[in-house]
């Protein structure tokens, strides 16, 4: 296990180095020159070169992207270009904000996913399982804004159970939680199906059943174990996308998190905290497929870890 994990991190090192350079090579397409929004709107072009300069903007992109890699590696992700504080405070300043309404969400994808499917594999065709996978259905083709919009309106608007927008205590999570959870809860609710009904047409089931076990132990202790391994997978994809997927949920509900500082940093063209920020987020991401990788191995000790 201890050779796997320092395996996978030094296969970390070109995956994180890669992220950096394409977002490195995109930034320089978008329109627009930082050191014009930096320097204000009627500046001189010699305050604009100064700006450049003190940016290192002026220097050929390939001397740009070595400094800012060299920087990082020594624990410098630069100083923010719109407000002049370092990255990495900006960053940390939203990053909890988004970790917790990641983990609320992936909380509600998991409860009500394998909930959904379990009770679909054990009552197959049933009209229990036409109706949950109709309702997996619309959760998966449901835009997250528009079902965001709606949970408002109604809840907060005409119920005024739960806060509309803002964040800071529990009642702020759950509709963003909802709102980002359901689509997540459709897919593990299929996947959970799908996996359910090939491990209850196996062999020991059938055993397990002949030998009288309870149907709750076959389903719980034996069938839903060994059917988790392609829902870990989906789990662990949902909550790295959700890290840096929240940006429209983070819009609806006014909440001041990562997303929402990623796209603000876009538009201004800062540099500096768009690299940063990403980085964080695939850093986290591939933690997190790490993560997936040994509760493998702890679900099913026959498989190996390469």
């Amino acid at each position: 296990m201890l050779v796997f994990i320092i395996r996978r991190t030094i296969q970390m090192i070109p995956v994180l180095l890669g992220v950096t350079l394409v977002v490195f090579l995109i930034m320089q397409m978008v329109p627009g020159d930082p050191a014009v929004l930096l320097a204000g709107e009627g500046a001189t072009e010699e305050k604009i070169q100064e700006v450049r300069h003190q940016l290192g903007l002026d220097k050929p992109l390939a001397i740009q992207y070595f400094n800012y890699v060299k920087d990082v590696v020594q624990g410098d992700f630069g100083d923010s270009i719109r407000t002049n504080r370092p990255v990495i405070n900006e960053i940390m300043t939203r990053l909890p904000i988004t970790i917790e309404l990641a983990f609320a969400s992936i909380v509600v994808t998991i409860v009500l996913g394998l909930i959904a499917g379990v009770v679909s594999a054990t009552k197959q065709y049933s009209v229990s399982d036409i109706t949950l996978m109709i309702v997996a259905l619309l959760g998966v083709s449901l835009p997250n804004f528009w079902l965001g919009l709606m949970l408002i309106l109604y809840f907060s608007v005409k119920l005024h159970i739960f806060p509309v927008a803002g964040w800071g205590t529990f009642m702020h999570v759950v509709l963003p939680a909802l709102t980002l959870g359901t689509a997540g809860a459709a897919i593990v609710a299929r996947m959970t199906r799908s996996t359910m009904l090939d491990v209850v047409r196996q062999d020991y089931i059938r055993t397990a059943r002949a030998k009288g076990v309870k149907e709750r132990v076959i389903v719980y202790k034996h069938a839903l174990k060994n059917a988790m391994i392609p829902v870990v997978t989906v789990v662990g994809l949902q909550f790295g996308a959700l890290l840096g997927g929240t940006v429209l949920t983070e819009s609806v509900f006014a909440i001041n998190g990562l997303g929402r500082l990623i796209v603000d940093a876009i538009r201004m063209r800062d540099l500096p905290l768009v690299q940063g920020s990403v980085l964080v987020v695939s850093i986290i991401f591939v933690l997190v497929n790490l993560g997936v990788d040994i509760l493998y191995r702890l679900l099913n000790k026959r498989i190996e870890l390469n």
